[in-house]
């Protein structure tokens, strides 16, 4: 049995959260002695708790902190192939426990000004007082922000759609444009063709005919909720914009399956 299809009985029966939960348990043990090690060597880097680094990403400690560093230099190359970083307003959109945001300031010589939003209010309550000099807010899961039309030059989304149904893909994605100046960039990354075989077949048909595929039956938002974005979809739903690059990137032994990369442009 593929492990999709063992996903969907696990939602079917109400038992993907016990299951993560279970992940949660086993990975905070397995990285104890590293975790445990990174905080004697990094007293003073701040650390959230332990479950908002996993529901962003993983337990660990040194690939939450520099892998989140190296993610923020990744980013700022991609971005400054299309837009001067200099006096510019920046937001991450699911900026979750600040992984990415956090080192933003200072890759960008502190020329920039920066904010981060999302639906966990723990993590946000933890940014705003953890990571000085960035503005947070506190969002619902509905498309609404807090910023006028036209405010951001730049936003960005790490796998954000990817936990979001169908409907929020539309209804978010026209919020983020709204919030968008003209001529401003918008980087996302999505769950494309390197996850074609994580899906079942059923799911596989919906996907090469250009469907989102949607594993829900659990919180909206959650790690849990799963998103795959074919190609043609994404072409769809951003047809009011201009797509500067769709990026299929080649997996990497060790580094797990890459998510596509889109950016685009404002009209």
């Amino acid at each position: 049995m593929k492990k999709g299809q063992i996903s969907n009985l696990l939602r079917r029966f109400g038992l993907m959260y016990l299951t993560d939960w279970v992940r949660f348990y086993m990975q905070a043990y397995q990285n104890r002695k590293s975790n445990q090690e990174f905080k004697k060597a990094y007293p003073q880097i701040p650390l959230p708790p332990d479950y908002l680094i996993y529901e962003s990403f993983q337990i660990d400690y040194q690939k939450y902190y520099f892998g989140g560093q190296e993610t923020a230099k990744w980013l700022t190359d991609h971005l400054q192939r299309h837009v001067d970083l200099s006096d510019k307003k920046i937001l991450d959109w699911g900026c979750g426990p600040g992984r990415i945001i956090r080192h933003l300031p200072e890759i960008m010589n502190h020329i920039c000004e920066f904010f981060g939003t999302d639906y966990n209010k723990k993590s946000i309550e933890w940014c705003t007082r953890h990571l000085p000099g960035i503005h947070f807010n506190h969002n619902s899961l509905s498309a609404q922000l807090p910023y006028q039309n036209h405010f951001f030059d730049v936003i960005y989304g790490i796998s954000i759609f990817t936990h979001l149904s169908e409907p929020l893909h539309h209804e978010w994605f026209a919020e983020l444009y709204r919030v968008l100046k003209p001529g401003g960039i918008l980087f996302l990354t999505t769950q494309g063709n390197n996850f074609k075989s994580k899906l079942t077949q059923p799911e596989l048909a919906n996907f090469e005919a250009g469907k989102l595929v949607v594993r829900g039956q659990v919180k909206e938002g959650h790690r849990t909720f799963s998103a795959f974005q074919p190609a043609g979809f994404m072409h769809r739903l951003f047809a009011p914009a201009e797509i500067l690059e769709h990026l299929e990137p080649l997996p990497q032994p060790g580094k797990g399956i890459p998510q596509d990369i889109w950016i685009i442009k404002k009209q």
